[in-house]
């Protein structure tokens, strides 16, 4: 898999990251990622730190920011049945480039899919969600039907679960993806 984000954040090879949600009281919300030497990989902040509704950034460990995702609003979205997610890096320059759009079903009777896709970048790459995020048993799977991550339950509790990242995946793109899941299934990045 091509770098999305950031090649920085691929690996060669199969990684498990054990994901702890941050409570609303103390930090705001949001989640934080470690390595299996327990150290800081990734911090998410949603708008319980930022104060916006609708928008996630995605740091490094030494805070830099990494990516900005919003939801699209306006007429245009409110018409549509999908729900529309943007997320950008940031170049050499420190400007916004779009690096991937998430679409995921409105819930409505009128939605006909409930398949959440991320495209990338220019063509036809994209990336589906099987299964379902809030029982944390879902997959990040690629257009060719290759499984990139995988998302799992960590035993007897909800604020901590593991993610396994397959080799070569960027870590960072995959991580925001699961953000806005978290975001769009009203936990610890949510208002």
């Amino acid at each position: 898999m091509k770098a999305v984000v950031s090649k920085l954040y691929c690996s060669s090879m199969e990684e498990v990251m054990v994901v702890r949600r941050r409570p609303h009281v103390v930090n705001g919300g949001g989640f934080v990622v470690t390595d299996y030497k327990e150290k800081i990989v990734f911090k998410i902040d949603g708008c319980g730190v930022l104060g916006t509704k609708g928008e996630l950034v995605l740091r490094d460990s030494d805070g830099n920011d990494l990516l900005l995702i919003h939801k699209k609003g306006g007429v245009v979205q409110a018409l549509s049945i999908h729900n529309k997610w943007k997320g950008y890096s940031y170049d050499y320059q420190g400007s916004p480039k779009p690096v991937f759009t998430l679409r995921d079903p409105k819930h409505s009777c009128f939605s006909i899919t409930s398949s959440i896709r991320i495209s990338v970048g220019p063509g036809n790459c994209y990336f589906d969600v099987k299964g379902y995020f809030p029982d944390r048993d879902c997959s990040i799977v690629d257009s060719k039907g290759n499984v990139i991550a995988q998302v799992k339950e960590w035993i007897g509790s909800r604020d901590i679960y593991k993610v396994v990242t397959k080799p070569s995946v960027d870590k960072a793109f995959v991580f925001g993806v699961i953000a806005v899941l978290d975001y769009i299934y009203g936990e610890s990045t949510s208002c």
